[in-house]
C-alpha cells in the first residue's frame, strides 16, 4: 500500500519571495531575527537583539534574555502534543523501532537530571556524554541543558585517548556512557573503553552507565553506577533553570588544521532560534514530518537536525543506531518506508556507496512518502545528486544540498524547496541572514559573479559558534586572522553566472596547478565515478615544474583488484582528463587497501598530504584514526611508487 502524498504549501513557494525575505533579513537584521526568536518561549524577554565587537570578536545574541533549552525541546509541547512522537528509534536490529511520545521523553529527561544533580552536576558544570544512538543520549543531553549544564558529546566511534583529551579539555566530572554499543551487528565495548580514558583521572568524580546489550563490564564502587536503575528512584518531575541567552549550551570537539581538537561552543538563545528556524525553512517543515537525520549525535548535524532543530519545532525524528549497508544495502529505504518517512538527510559518502549497489534495494521498498532529501558533509557531485534524485526520489522529491559546519551552529547555504530551483553538486544561495564573501588570496572581496576564491561570512547570525572552549585567542586566529573582521570559512568556492554557490574543498585542498585553482573534491569527484574506484583522496605536493602536483590514493572495488593496476590507472588519469581536463591529471595514482580516516569516517588529509610530501613521521596525535596500521600500509606504498618513477625516469635517461 502506498504511503498517502499530501499536498502542502511551501514555507517559502516562490524565487521572488525568498528573494523578497533574503533582502529584508539582510537589510534589517535586527528586526528579521527579532521575529524569529518568536519561535521560542521566553522565561524573560530578551532587551537587544544583537551586540557585536568586532574589533575583539566578541558577539551576544537576545541579550538580556532568559529561557531554557529542555523546555523549548520538550515541556512546552506537552499541552498540545504530549501524545505525539517525539522520537523514533530504530534500533540496530532491523525492524525493531520504539515510539518515544513528547510526555514520555519529559518524563525520561526529568529523571536523567534528577540523577545529574544527585551526583553533584551543577548550573554552569560540564558533562561529558560517550554514548551510542540510544535514547538515553538524548535523554542526558536534554538533561544537562534542563539543569542549566553544558554538555560535550564525543563521538562513540573515538577511543579511550581521543576522549580522555576531550574529558580534560571540558573539565568534565562527570561522563555518562553505555555498557556497549551495536552497531551493525557488531558490540563496542564503550564501557571498557571509557574505563581507559579515565584511569588515573582525577577529575572525573562519577561514570553513569546505561544498560544496552546487558554485558558484563567493570564498575567500580563509589564512582559508577548504572543510569537506568538510578533513574527509576528518581522523580520524574524536575524544576528547570532558566538560563541567559548567552549561558553555554554545549561545547563540541572538532578538528584542527593541527591535529589538536577545538572545542566549539555554541551558547543557548541564539543557537537554539537560528537551529529552529533553518530546520523550518530549509527542510519545508510540515505538521505531521517524520524527520530522518542519519547522522550520530556526535556530530553538530546530529545536535542541530536531530535532537534541537526537530524537537524545538514539535517535531518527529528518527534516532538511527544502526549503519547504512545493515543487514544490507537497503536499510535506509527499509526505514524510510517503516516509518513514513518524509526527509530524509544524509552524507554524501553513504550515497555514494549506495549508489554503487543494485538499484534494487532501493525500488523494492515503498518510499512514496519521501517529500525532501537533503545531503550534509561534503559537496555531492552531480552523479551522486541525480541518483539521489532520480532512484532516491523518483524524480519528484526537493534536494537541498546544505553547506554549514560545527562552527556555523546551522545551515549557511542551502536551495530552500519550492524557491530555490536547484544545481546538482551547488549549495546553490545563502540561508536568510547569511552574507558571502568572496575573498581572493590578498584579501580583496571579489564583487559580481563568475568568480572563485576564499568562502568568507561578512556578518554574524545567531546560531555562529563564540568561541573556543577555554581559549578565545585561539578563536580569533582561527577564524578571523586571514581576512581581519571576517569569518572564513577555511572552504574555498566558486561564485557561477547566476550567483549559485560551489563549494571547493578546503582551501588547503584546493591546488594551485601551474596557475590554475583545481579543488581536490572536482578531482576525486571524477575518480570516484570510474567503475574501478570505491573511494579516494586527493592532496597536492611540491612540483619542481607545476608548483603543486596532484597525488591521488584510491581504493579499487573487489573485481578491479583483479584487473592489471598499469591498465587500471591508465584509465583512471583518462577518466580525469574526460571530466575536467589534462590540468587536473593526477601525477601520481597510489592504489591503498584502504584511505586513512578517524574513527568518524572523517579523511585524515593532513596525514595523506605529508606521506605524499615525503614526510613519514611527522603526523601529530594519530590515537582517533580507525586502522593505524593504514598509515605504515600507505608509507610503504609511497615509497615504492617514487622509487618506481625514478628507476622508470633513470631507464629512460639511460635509453
Amino acid at each position: 500500500m502506498k504511503h498517502e502524498i499530501k499536498l502542502h504549501k511551501h514555507q517559502v513557494d516562490s524565487l521572488e519571495e525568498y528573494q523578497r525575505m533574503y533582502r529584508l533579513s539582510v537589510d534589517d537584521p535586527v528586526g528579521f531575527w527579532r521575529k524569529q526568536a518568536e519561535r521560542l518561549s521566553w522565561f524573560h524577554p530578551f532587551h537587544t537583539v544583537r551586540d557585536i565587537d568586532m574589533d575583539e570578536i566578541d558577539f551576544g545574541w537576545y541579550l538580556g534574555g532568559r529561557l531554557n533549552a529542555c523546555f523549548n525541546a520538550v515541556d512546552r509541547h506537552i499541552a498540545e502534543r504530549g501524545d505525539k512522537t517525539a522520537i523514533i528509534w530504530a534500533k540496530d536490529e532491523p525492524g525493531e523501532y520504539e515510539k518515544i511520545t513528547y510526555r514520555k521523553l519529559k518524563h525520561q529527561v526529568s529523571r536523567v537530571a534528577n540523577v545529574l544533580l544527585k551526583h553533584g552536576v551543577r548550573k554552569n558544570d560540564t558533562v561529558a556524554i560517550y554514548m551510542p544512538m540510544i535514547p538515553e543520549a538524548v535523554y542526558t543531553m536534554l538533561a544537562c541543558a534542563r539543569i542549566g549544564a553544558a554538555h560535550t558529546v564525543v563521538f562513540a566511534g573515538f577511543s579511550g585517548e581521543a576522549l580522555r583529551e576531550r574529558i580534560i579539555d571540558a573539565k568534565a566530572s562527570v561522563l555518562v556512557t553505555a555498557d556497549q554499543g551495536l552497531r551493525g551487528g557488531r558490540k563496542v565495548h564503550l564501557k571498557a573503553i571509557a574505563n581507559r580514558a579515565v584511569e588515573g583521572l582525577g577529575i572525573v568524580k562519577c561514570i553513569l552507565v546505561a544498560k544496552r546489550t546487558g554485558a558484563d563490564v567493570e564498575m567500580r564502587a563509589g564512582r559508577d553506577y548504572w543510569l537506568n536503575e538510578e533513574m527509576d528512584r528518581e522523580r520524574s518531575t524536575c524544576p528547570i533553570e532558566w538560563m541567559s541567552s548567552e549561558a553555554p549550551l554545549f561545547v563540541l570537539y572538532t578538528s584542527g588544521s593541527t591535529g589538536k581538537p577545538k572545542g566549539v561552543l555554541h551558547t543557548t538563545g541564539g543557537y537554539l532560534v537560528y537551529a529552529a528556524t533553518t530546520h523550518h525553512y530549509v527542510f519545508d517543515l510540515k505538521p505531521d514530518d517524520v524527520f530522518f537525520c542519519t547522522a550520530d549525535i556526535g556530530w553538530i548535524t546530529g545536535h542541530t537536525y536531530l535532537v534541537y532543530g526537530p524537537l524545538v519545532n514539535g517535531a518527529t525524528t528518527v534516532l538511527f543506531e544502526s549503519v547504512p549497508t545493515y543487514p544490507d544495502p537497503g536499510r535506509f529505504w527499509q526505514v524510510a518506508q517503516d516509518l513514513g518517512v518524509t526527509t530524509l538527510y544524509t552524507a554524501p559518502t553513504a550515497i555514494r556507496s549506495l549508489a554503487r549497489e543494485s538499484d534494487e534495494y532501493v525500488t523494492k521498498h515503498d518510499l512514496s512518502s519521501l517529500r525532501i532529501l537533503g545531503t550534509v558533509g561534503e559537496p555531492i557531485s552531480p552523479d551522486a545528486w541525480n541518483w539521489f534524485h532520480d532512484v532516491v526520489g523518483g524524480g519528484r522529491c526537493s534536494i537541498v544540498d546544505t553547506y554549514w559546519q560545527t562552527e556555523t551552529g546551522g545551515i549557511v547555504i542551502a536551495p530552500l524547496p519550492g524557491a530555490v530551483p536547484a544545481k546538482p553538486g551547488s549549495a546553490t544561495l545563502p540561508f536568510f541572514g547569511i552574507s558571502p564573501v568572496v575573498k581572493d588570496d590578498d584579501g580583496n572581496t571579489l564583487e559580481g559573479n563568475d568568480i572563485e576564491g576564499n568562502l568568507c561570512f561578512g556578518r554574524t547570525w545567531p546560531g555562529h559558534a563564540r568561541t573556543i572552549w577555554g581559549d578565545h585567542s585561539r578563536f580569533k586566529d582561527t577564524y578571523f586572522s586571514h581576512f581581519p573582521g571576517i569569518y572564513f570559512t577555511g572552504d574555498g568556492c566558486r561564485r557561477d553566472e547566476e550567483g549559485y554557490y560551489w563549494v571547493t574543498g578546503r582551501v588547503d585542498d584546493v591546488l594551485n596547478v601551474s596557475g590554475h585553482r583545481i579543488g581536490s573534491a572536482e578531482i576525486e569527484f571524477a575518480l570516484n565515478e570510474h567503475d574501478c574506484v570505491s573511494e579516494s583522496a586527493v592532496v597536492g605536493f611540491n612540483h619542481e615544474i607545476k608548483g603543486t602536483g596532484i597525488y591521488a590514493y584510491v581504493r579499487l572495488t573487489e573485481d578491479a583488484l583483479q584487473e592489471d593496476r598499469e591498465e587500471v590507472i591508465g584509465g583512471l588519469k583518462q577518466q580525469v582528463r574526460q571530466v575536467i581536463g589534462p590540468i587536473a591529471t593526477p601525477d601520481y595514482i597510489q592504489i591503498v587497501p584502504d584511505i586513512v580516516k578517524n574513527r568518524s569516517g572523517k579523511m585524515m588529509r593532513r596525514i595523506l598530504r605529508k606521506v605524499a610530501m615525503n614526510n613519514y613521521t611527522d603526523f601529530g596525535d594519530i590515537s582517533t584514526l580507525l586502522d593505524p596500521n593504514v598509515v605504515e600500509d600507505i608509507i610503504e606504498g609511497h615509497k615504492a611508487l617514487i622509487a618506481e618513477r625514478e628507476a622508470s625516469q633513470k631507464g629512460k635517461k639511460t635509453a
